[in-house]
C-alpha cells in the first residue's frame, strides 16, 4: 500500500483544517450522543491510570454494603470503600473485571462490568488506487485500547470543496473507499478512532498520481521456443482491476532467472509478450511480470503470479542438412501494444549507423570521381578535333597569298 507522504494533523490551511475538524467533531458528537451507545447496560468503562468510582445502588452513607469482584470478595490492591461506592485509584489494565455490590445480608443490590483501557491514538493511514476510477484506503490503530472502537471516515475535494464519506466495506475492515474520483484532482481524508473514553483523528493529502497502483498482471504463460535452446516466450493479459481505456495504459517489466539461481535479469516492454533470448538451455527458468503506468506515474504493482518452463532442445544438423540460425527462429510478430507509441522506436546500434555514414559518404565520393573523370575525357577529346582543324584553316589562306604573288617574288 502507498499514500503521498505522511499523514498529519494540525498543518493544513486554516479554513480547511477547521472544515475537517469541525465535521469530524460533529460526526463523533453524533456518534457518542446517539442513545449513548457505548452506554451498554450493566457496563462501565475507565480509563488505565486514572481513578474510577463503582456506584452501589444504596443509599448514599450506607455503610453496610459489601464489594465483590468475580463472585469473590478478594478485590484489587488500594481500592477504598467509600460511602458504599467503590473507588479504584490509578486503575491498572488488570483492575477490569465483574464487580457486583450486596447489602449485609449479602442480598445483591447491583452489578457492573468493569471495562478497562486507553484513549485512541492517531491511526495511521495508507492510500491506493488500483485504477483511474477510485481509491481505497486502509489504516491501523496506533495503540491497543482494549475498548470497542468505531472509525469515521470522510474525504473532502480540495478543487471544489465536495465533502462526502469515505465508504466501509463491513468485508474489509479497516477499509473505506472514494468512488467516482478526478484523475487530477486532490482529496483530502480524515479518519477519526472514536472510543468510549474519546476520539483522535488523521489527515491526509492524497493526489491520484501519486497513488496509483496497478494489480498485477494476469493469465501469466510461459512456454519454449521450438528449435531454440535458449529461448522462452511469455505472455500476459492486463489485470481484470484495470479499466479497458485507450487514454491509460501500462507497461510492464519481466523478471526471471534459472530456478537454481538467485539473480534476477529483468526487461522493460510495452507489449503483452515478450521472448526471452538469454535462457540456460536445459535449466527450468522461473518467471513473473509486473505493470505500471505508461506515463510512470505511481508505483510498479506487485509481481504476478510465478510461471515455470524450460527451454526446448535444439536441432541437431547433420552433414548435408541446411544449418538453422537464430534468424530463422525469430519469434513471430509480437501482439500490437495496447499502448500508445508517440515516438518511433530505435533499436539499432549508434556505431552500425556511423558505419553506415561513412560507407555512403565512400560511396559518393567514388561516384563523384568517376563522374569527373568521364566529364574530364569527353571535354579533351571535343578540344582535339578544334586544334587540326584550326591549323587547316590557317594553311589555307597561306597558299591563296603564294600563289597570287608574281612568280619572281616566288623565285
Amino acid at each position: 500500500m502507498h499514500a503521498l507522504g505522511q499523514g498529519w494533523m494540525c498543518t493544513p490551511t486554516p479554513g480547511l483544517r477547521r472544515v475537517m475538524v469541525l465535521l469530524a467533531a460533529a460526526l463523533v458528537s453524533a456518534s457518542v450522543a446517539a442513545g449513548e451507545g457505548w452506554r451498554e447496560e450493566g457496563v462501565q468503562y475507565g480509563q488505565v491510570g486514572a481513578d474510577v468510582v463503582l456506584s452501589c445502588a444504596s443509599a448514599p452513607g450506607c455503610s453496610g454494603v459489601e464489594w465483590r469482584r468475580d463472585g469473590a470478595a478478594t478485590l484489587p490492591e488500594g481500592c477504598v470503600l467509600r460511602d458504599g461506592d467503590l473507588l479504584l485509584p490509578r486503575a491498572e489494565l488488570s483492575a477490569g473485571g465483574a464487580y457486583s455490590c450486596h447489602d449485609g445480608t449479602g442480598q445483591l443490590l447491583r452489578s457492573v462490568s468493569l471495562r478497562l483501557g486507553y484513549l485512541p491514538g492517531i491511526p495511521s493511514v495508507t492510500c491506493r488506487a488500483s485504477d483511474y476510477e477510485n481509491f481505497s484506503c486502509s489504516w491501523t490503530p496506533s495503540v491497543e485500547t482494549f475498548l470497542p472502537t468505531r472509525y469515521i471516515t470522510t474525504y473532502r475535494r480540495t478543487q471544489t470543496s465536495q465533502v462526502g464519506p469515505c465508504v466501509q466495506d463491513p468485508g474489509r475492515p479497516r477499509t473505506c473507499t472514494v468512488p467516482k474520483c478526478e484523475f487530477w484532482s486532490s482529496y483530502r481524508l480524515n479518519v477519526t478512532e472514536v472510543n468510549p473514553l474519546g476520539s483522535s483523528f488523521r489527515l491526509l493529502d492524497v493526489t491520484m498520481q501519486a497513488i496509483i497502483k496497478p494489480d498485477p498482471p494476469e493469465g501469466l504463460v510461459v512456454e519454449p521456443v521450438p528449435l531454440a535452446p535458449r529461448r522462452l516466450r511469455v505472455r500476459w493479459q492486463y489485470p481484470a482491476s484495470w479499466p479497458k481505456e485507450p487514454h491509460f495504459q501500462l507497461k510492464f517489466r519481466l523478471q526471471y532467472r534459472p530456478v537454481a539461481h538467485g539473480s534476477w535479469s529483468m526487461v522493460e516492454t510495452v507489449n503483452l509478450s515478450e521472448v526471452i533470448t538469454d535462457a540456460f538451455s536445459g535449466l527450468e527458468h522461473v518467471v513473473q511480470v509486473g505493470a505500471k503506468d505508461f506515463l510512470d506515474a505511481g508505483n510498479w504493482s506487485e509481481w504476478s503470479a510465478e510461471a515455470r518452463a524450460t527451454p526446448g532442445p535444439g536441432l541437431t544438423v547433420t552433414p548435408g542438412d541446411e544449418a538453422i540460425t537464430d534468424a530463422s527462429l525469430e519469434s513471430p510478430a509480437e501482439e500490437p501494444s495496447l499502448a500508445p507509441n508517440p515516438e518511433p522506436v530505435d533499436r539499432s546500434d549508434p556505431m552500425e549507423k556511423v558505419a553506415i555514414l561513412i560507407s555512403l559518404g565512400i560511396f559518393a565520393f567514388v561516384i563523384l570521381a568517376v563522374v569527373l573523370g568521364i566529364a574530364s575525357a569527353v571535354w579533351l577529346r571535343l578540344r582535339k578535333p578544334n586544334k587540326d582543324e584550326t591549323k587547316k584553316h590557317d594553311f589555307l589562306p597561306a597558299a591563296v597569298h603564294m600563289r597570287a604573288l608574281p612568280k619572281a617574288q616566288i623565285l
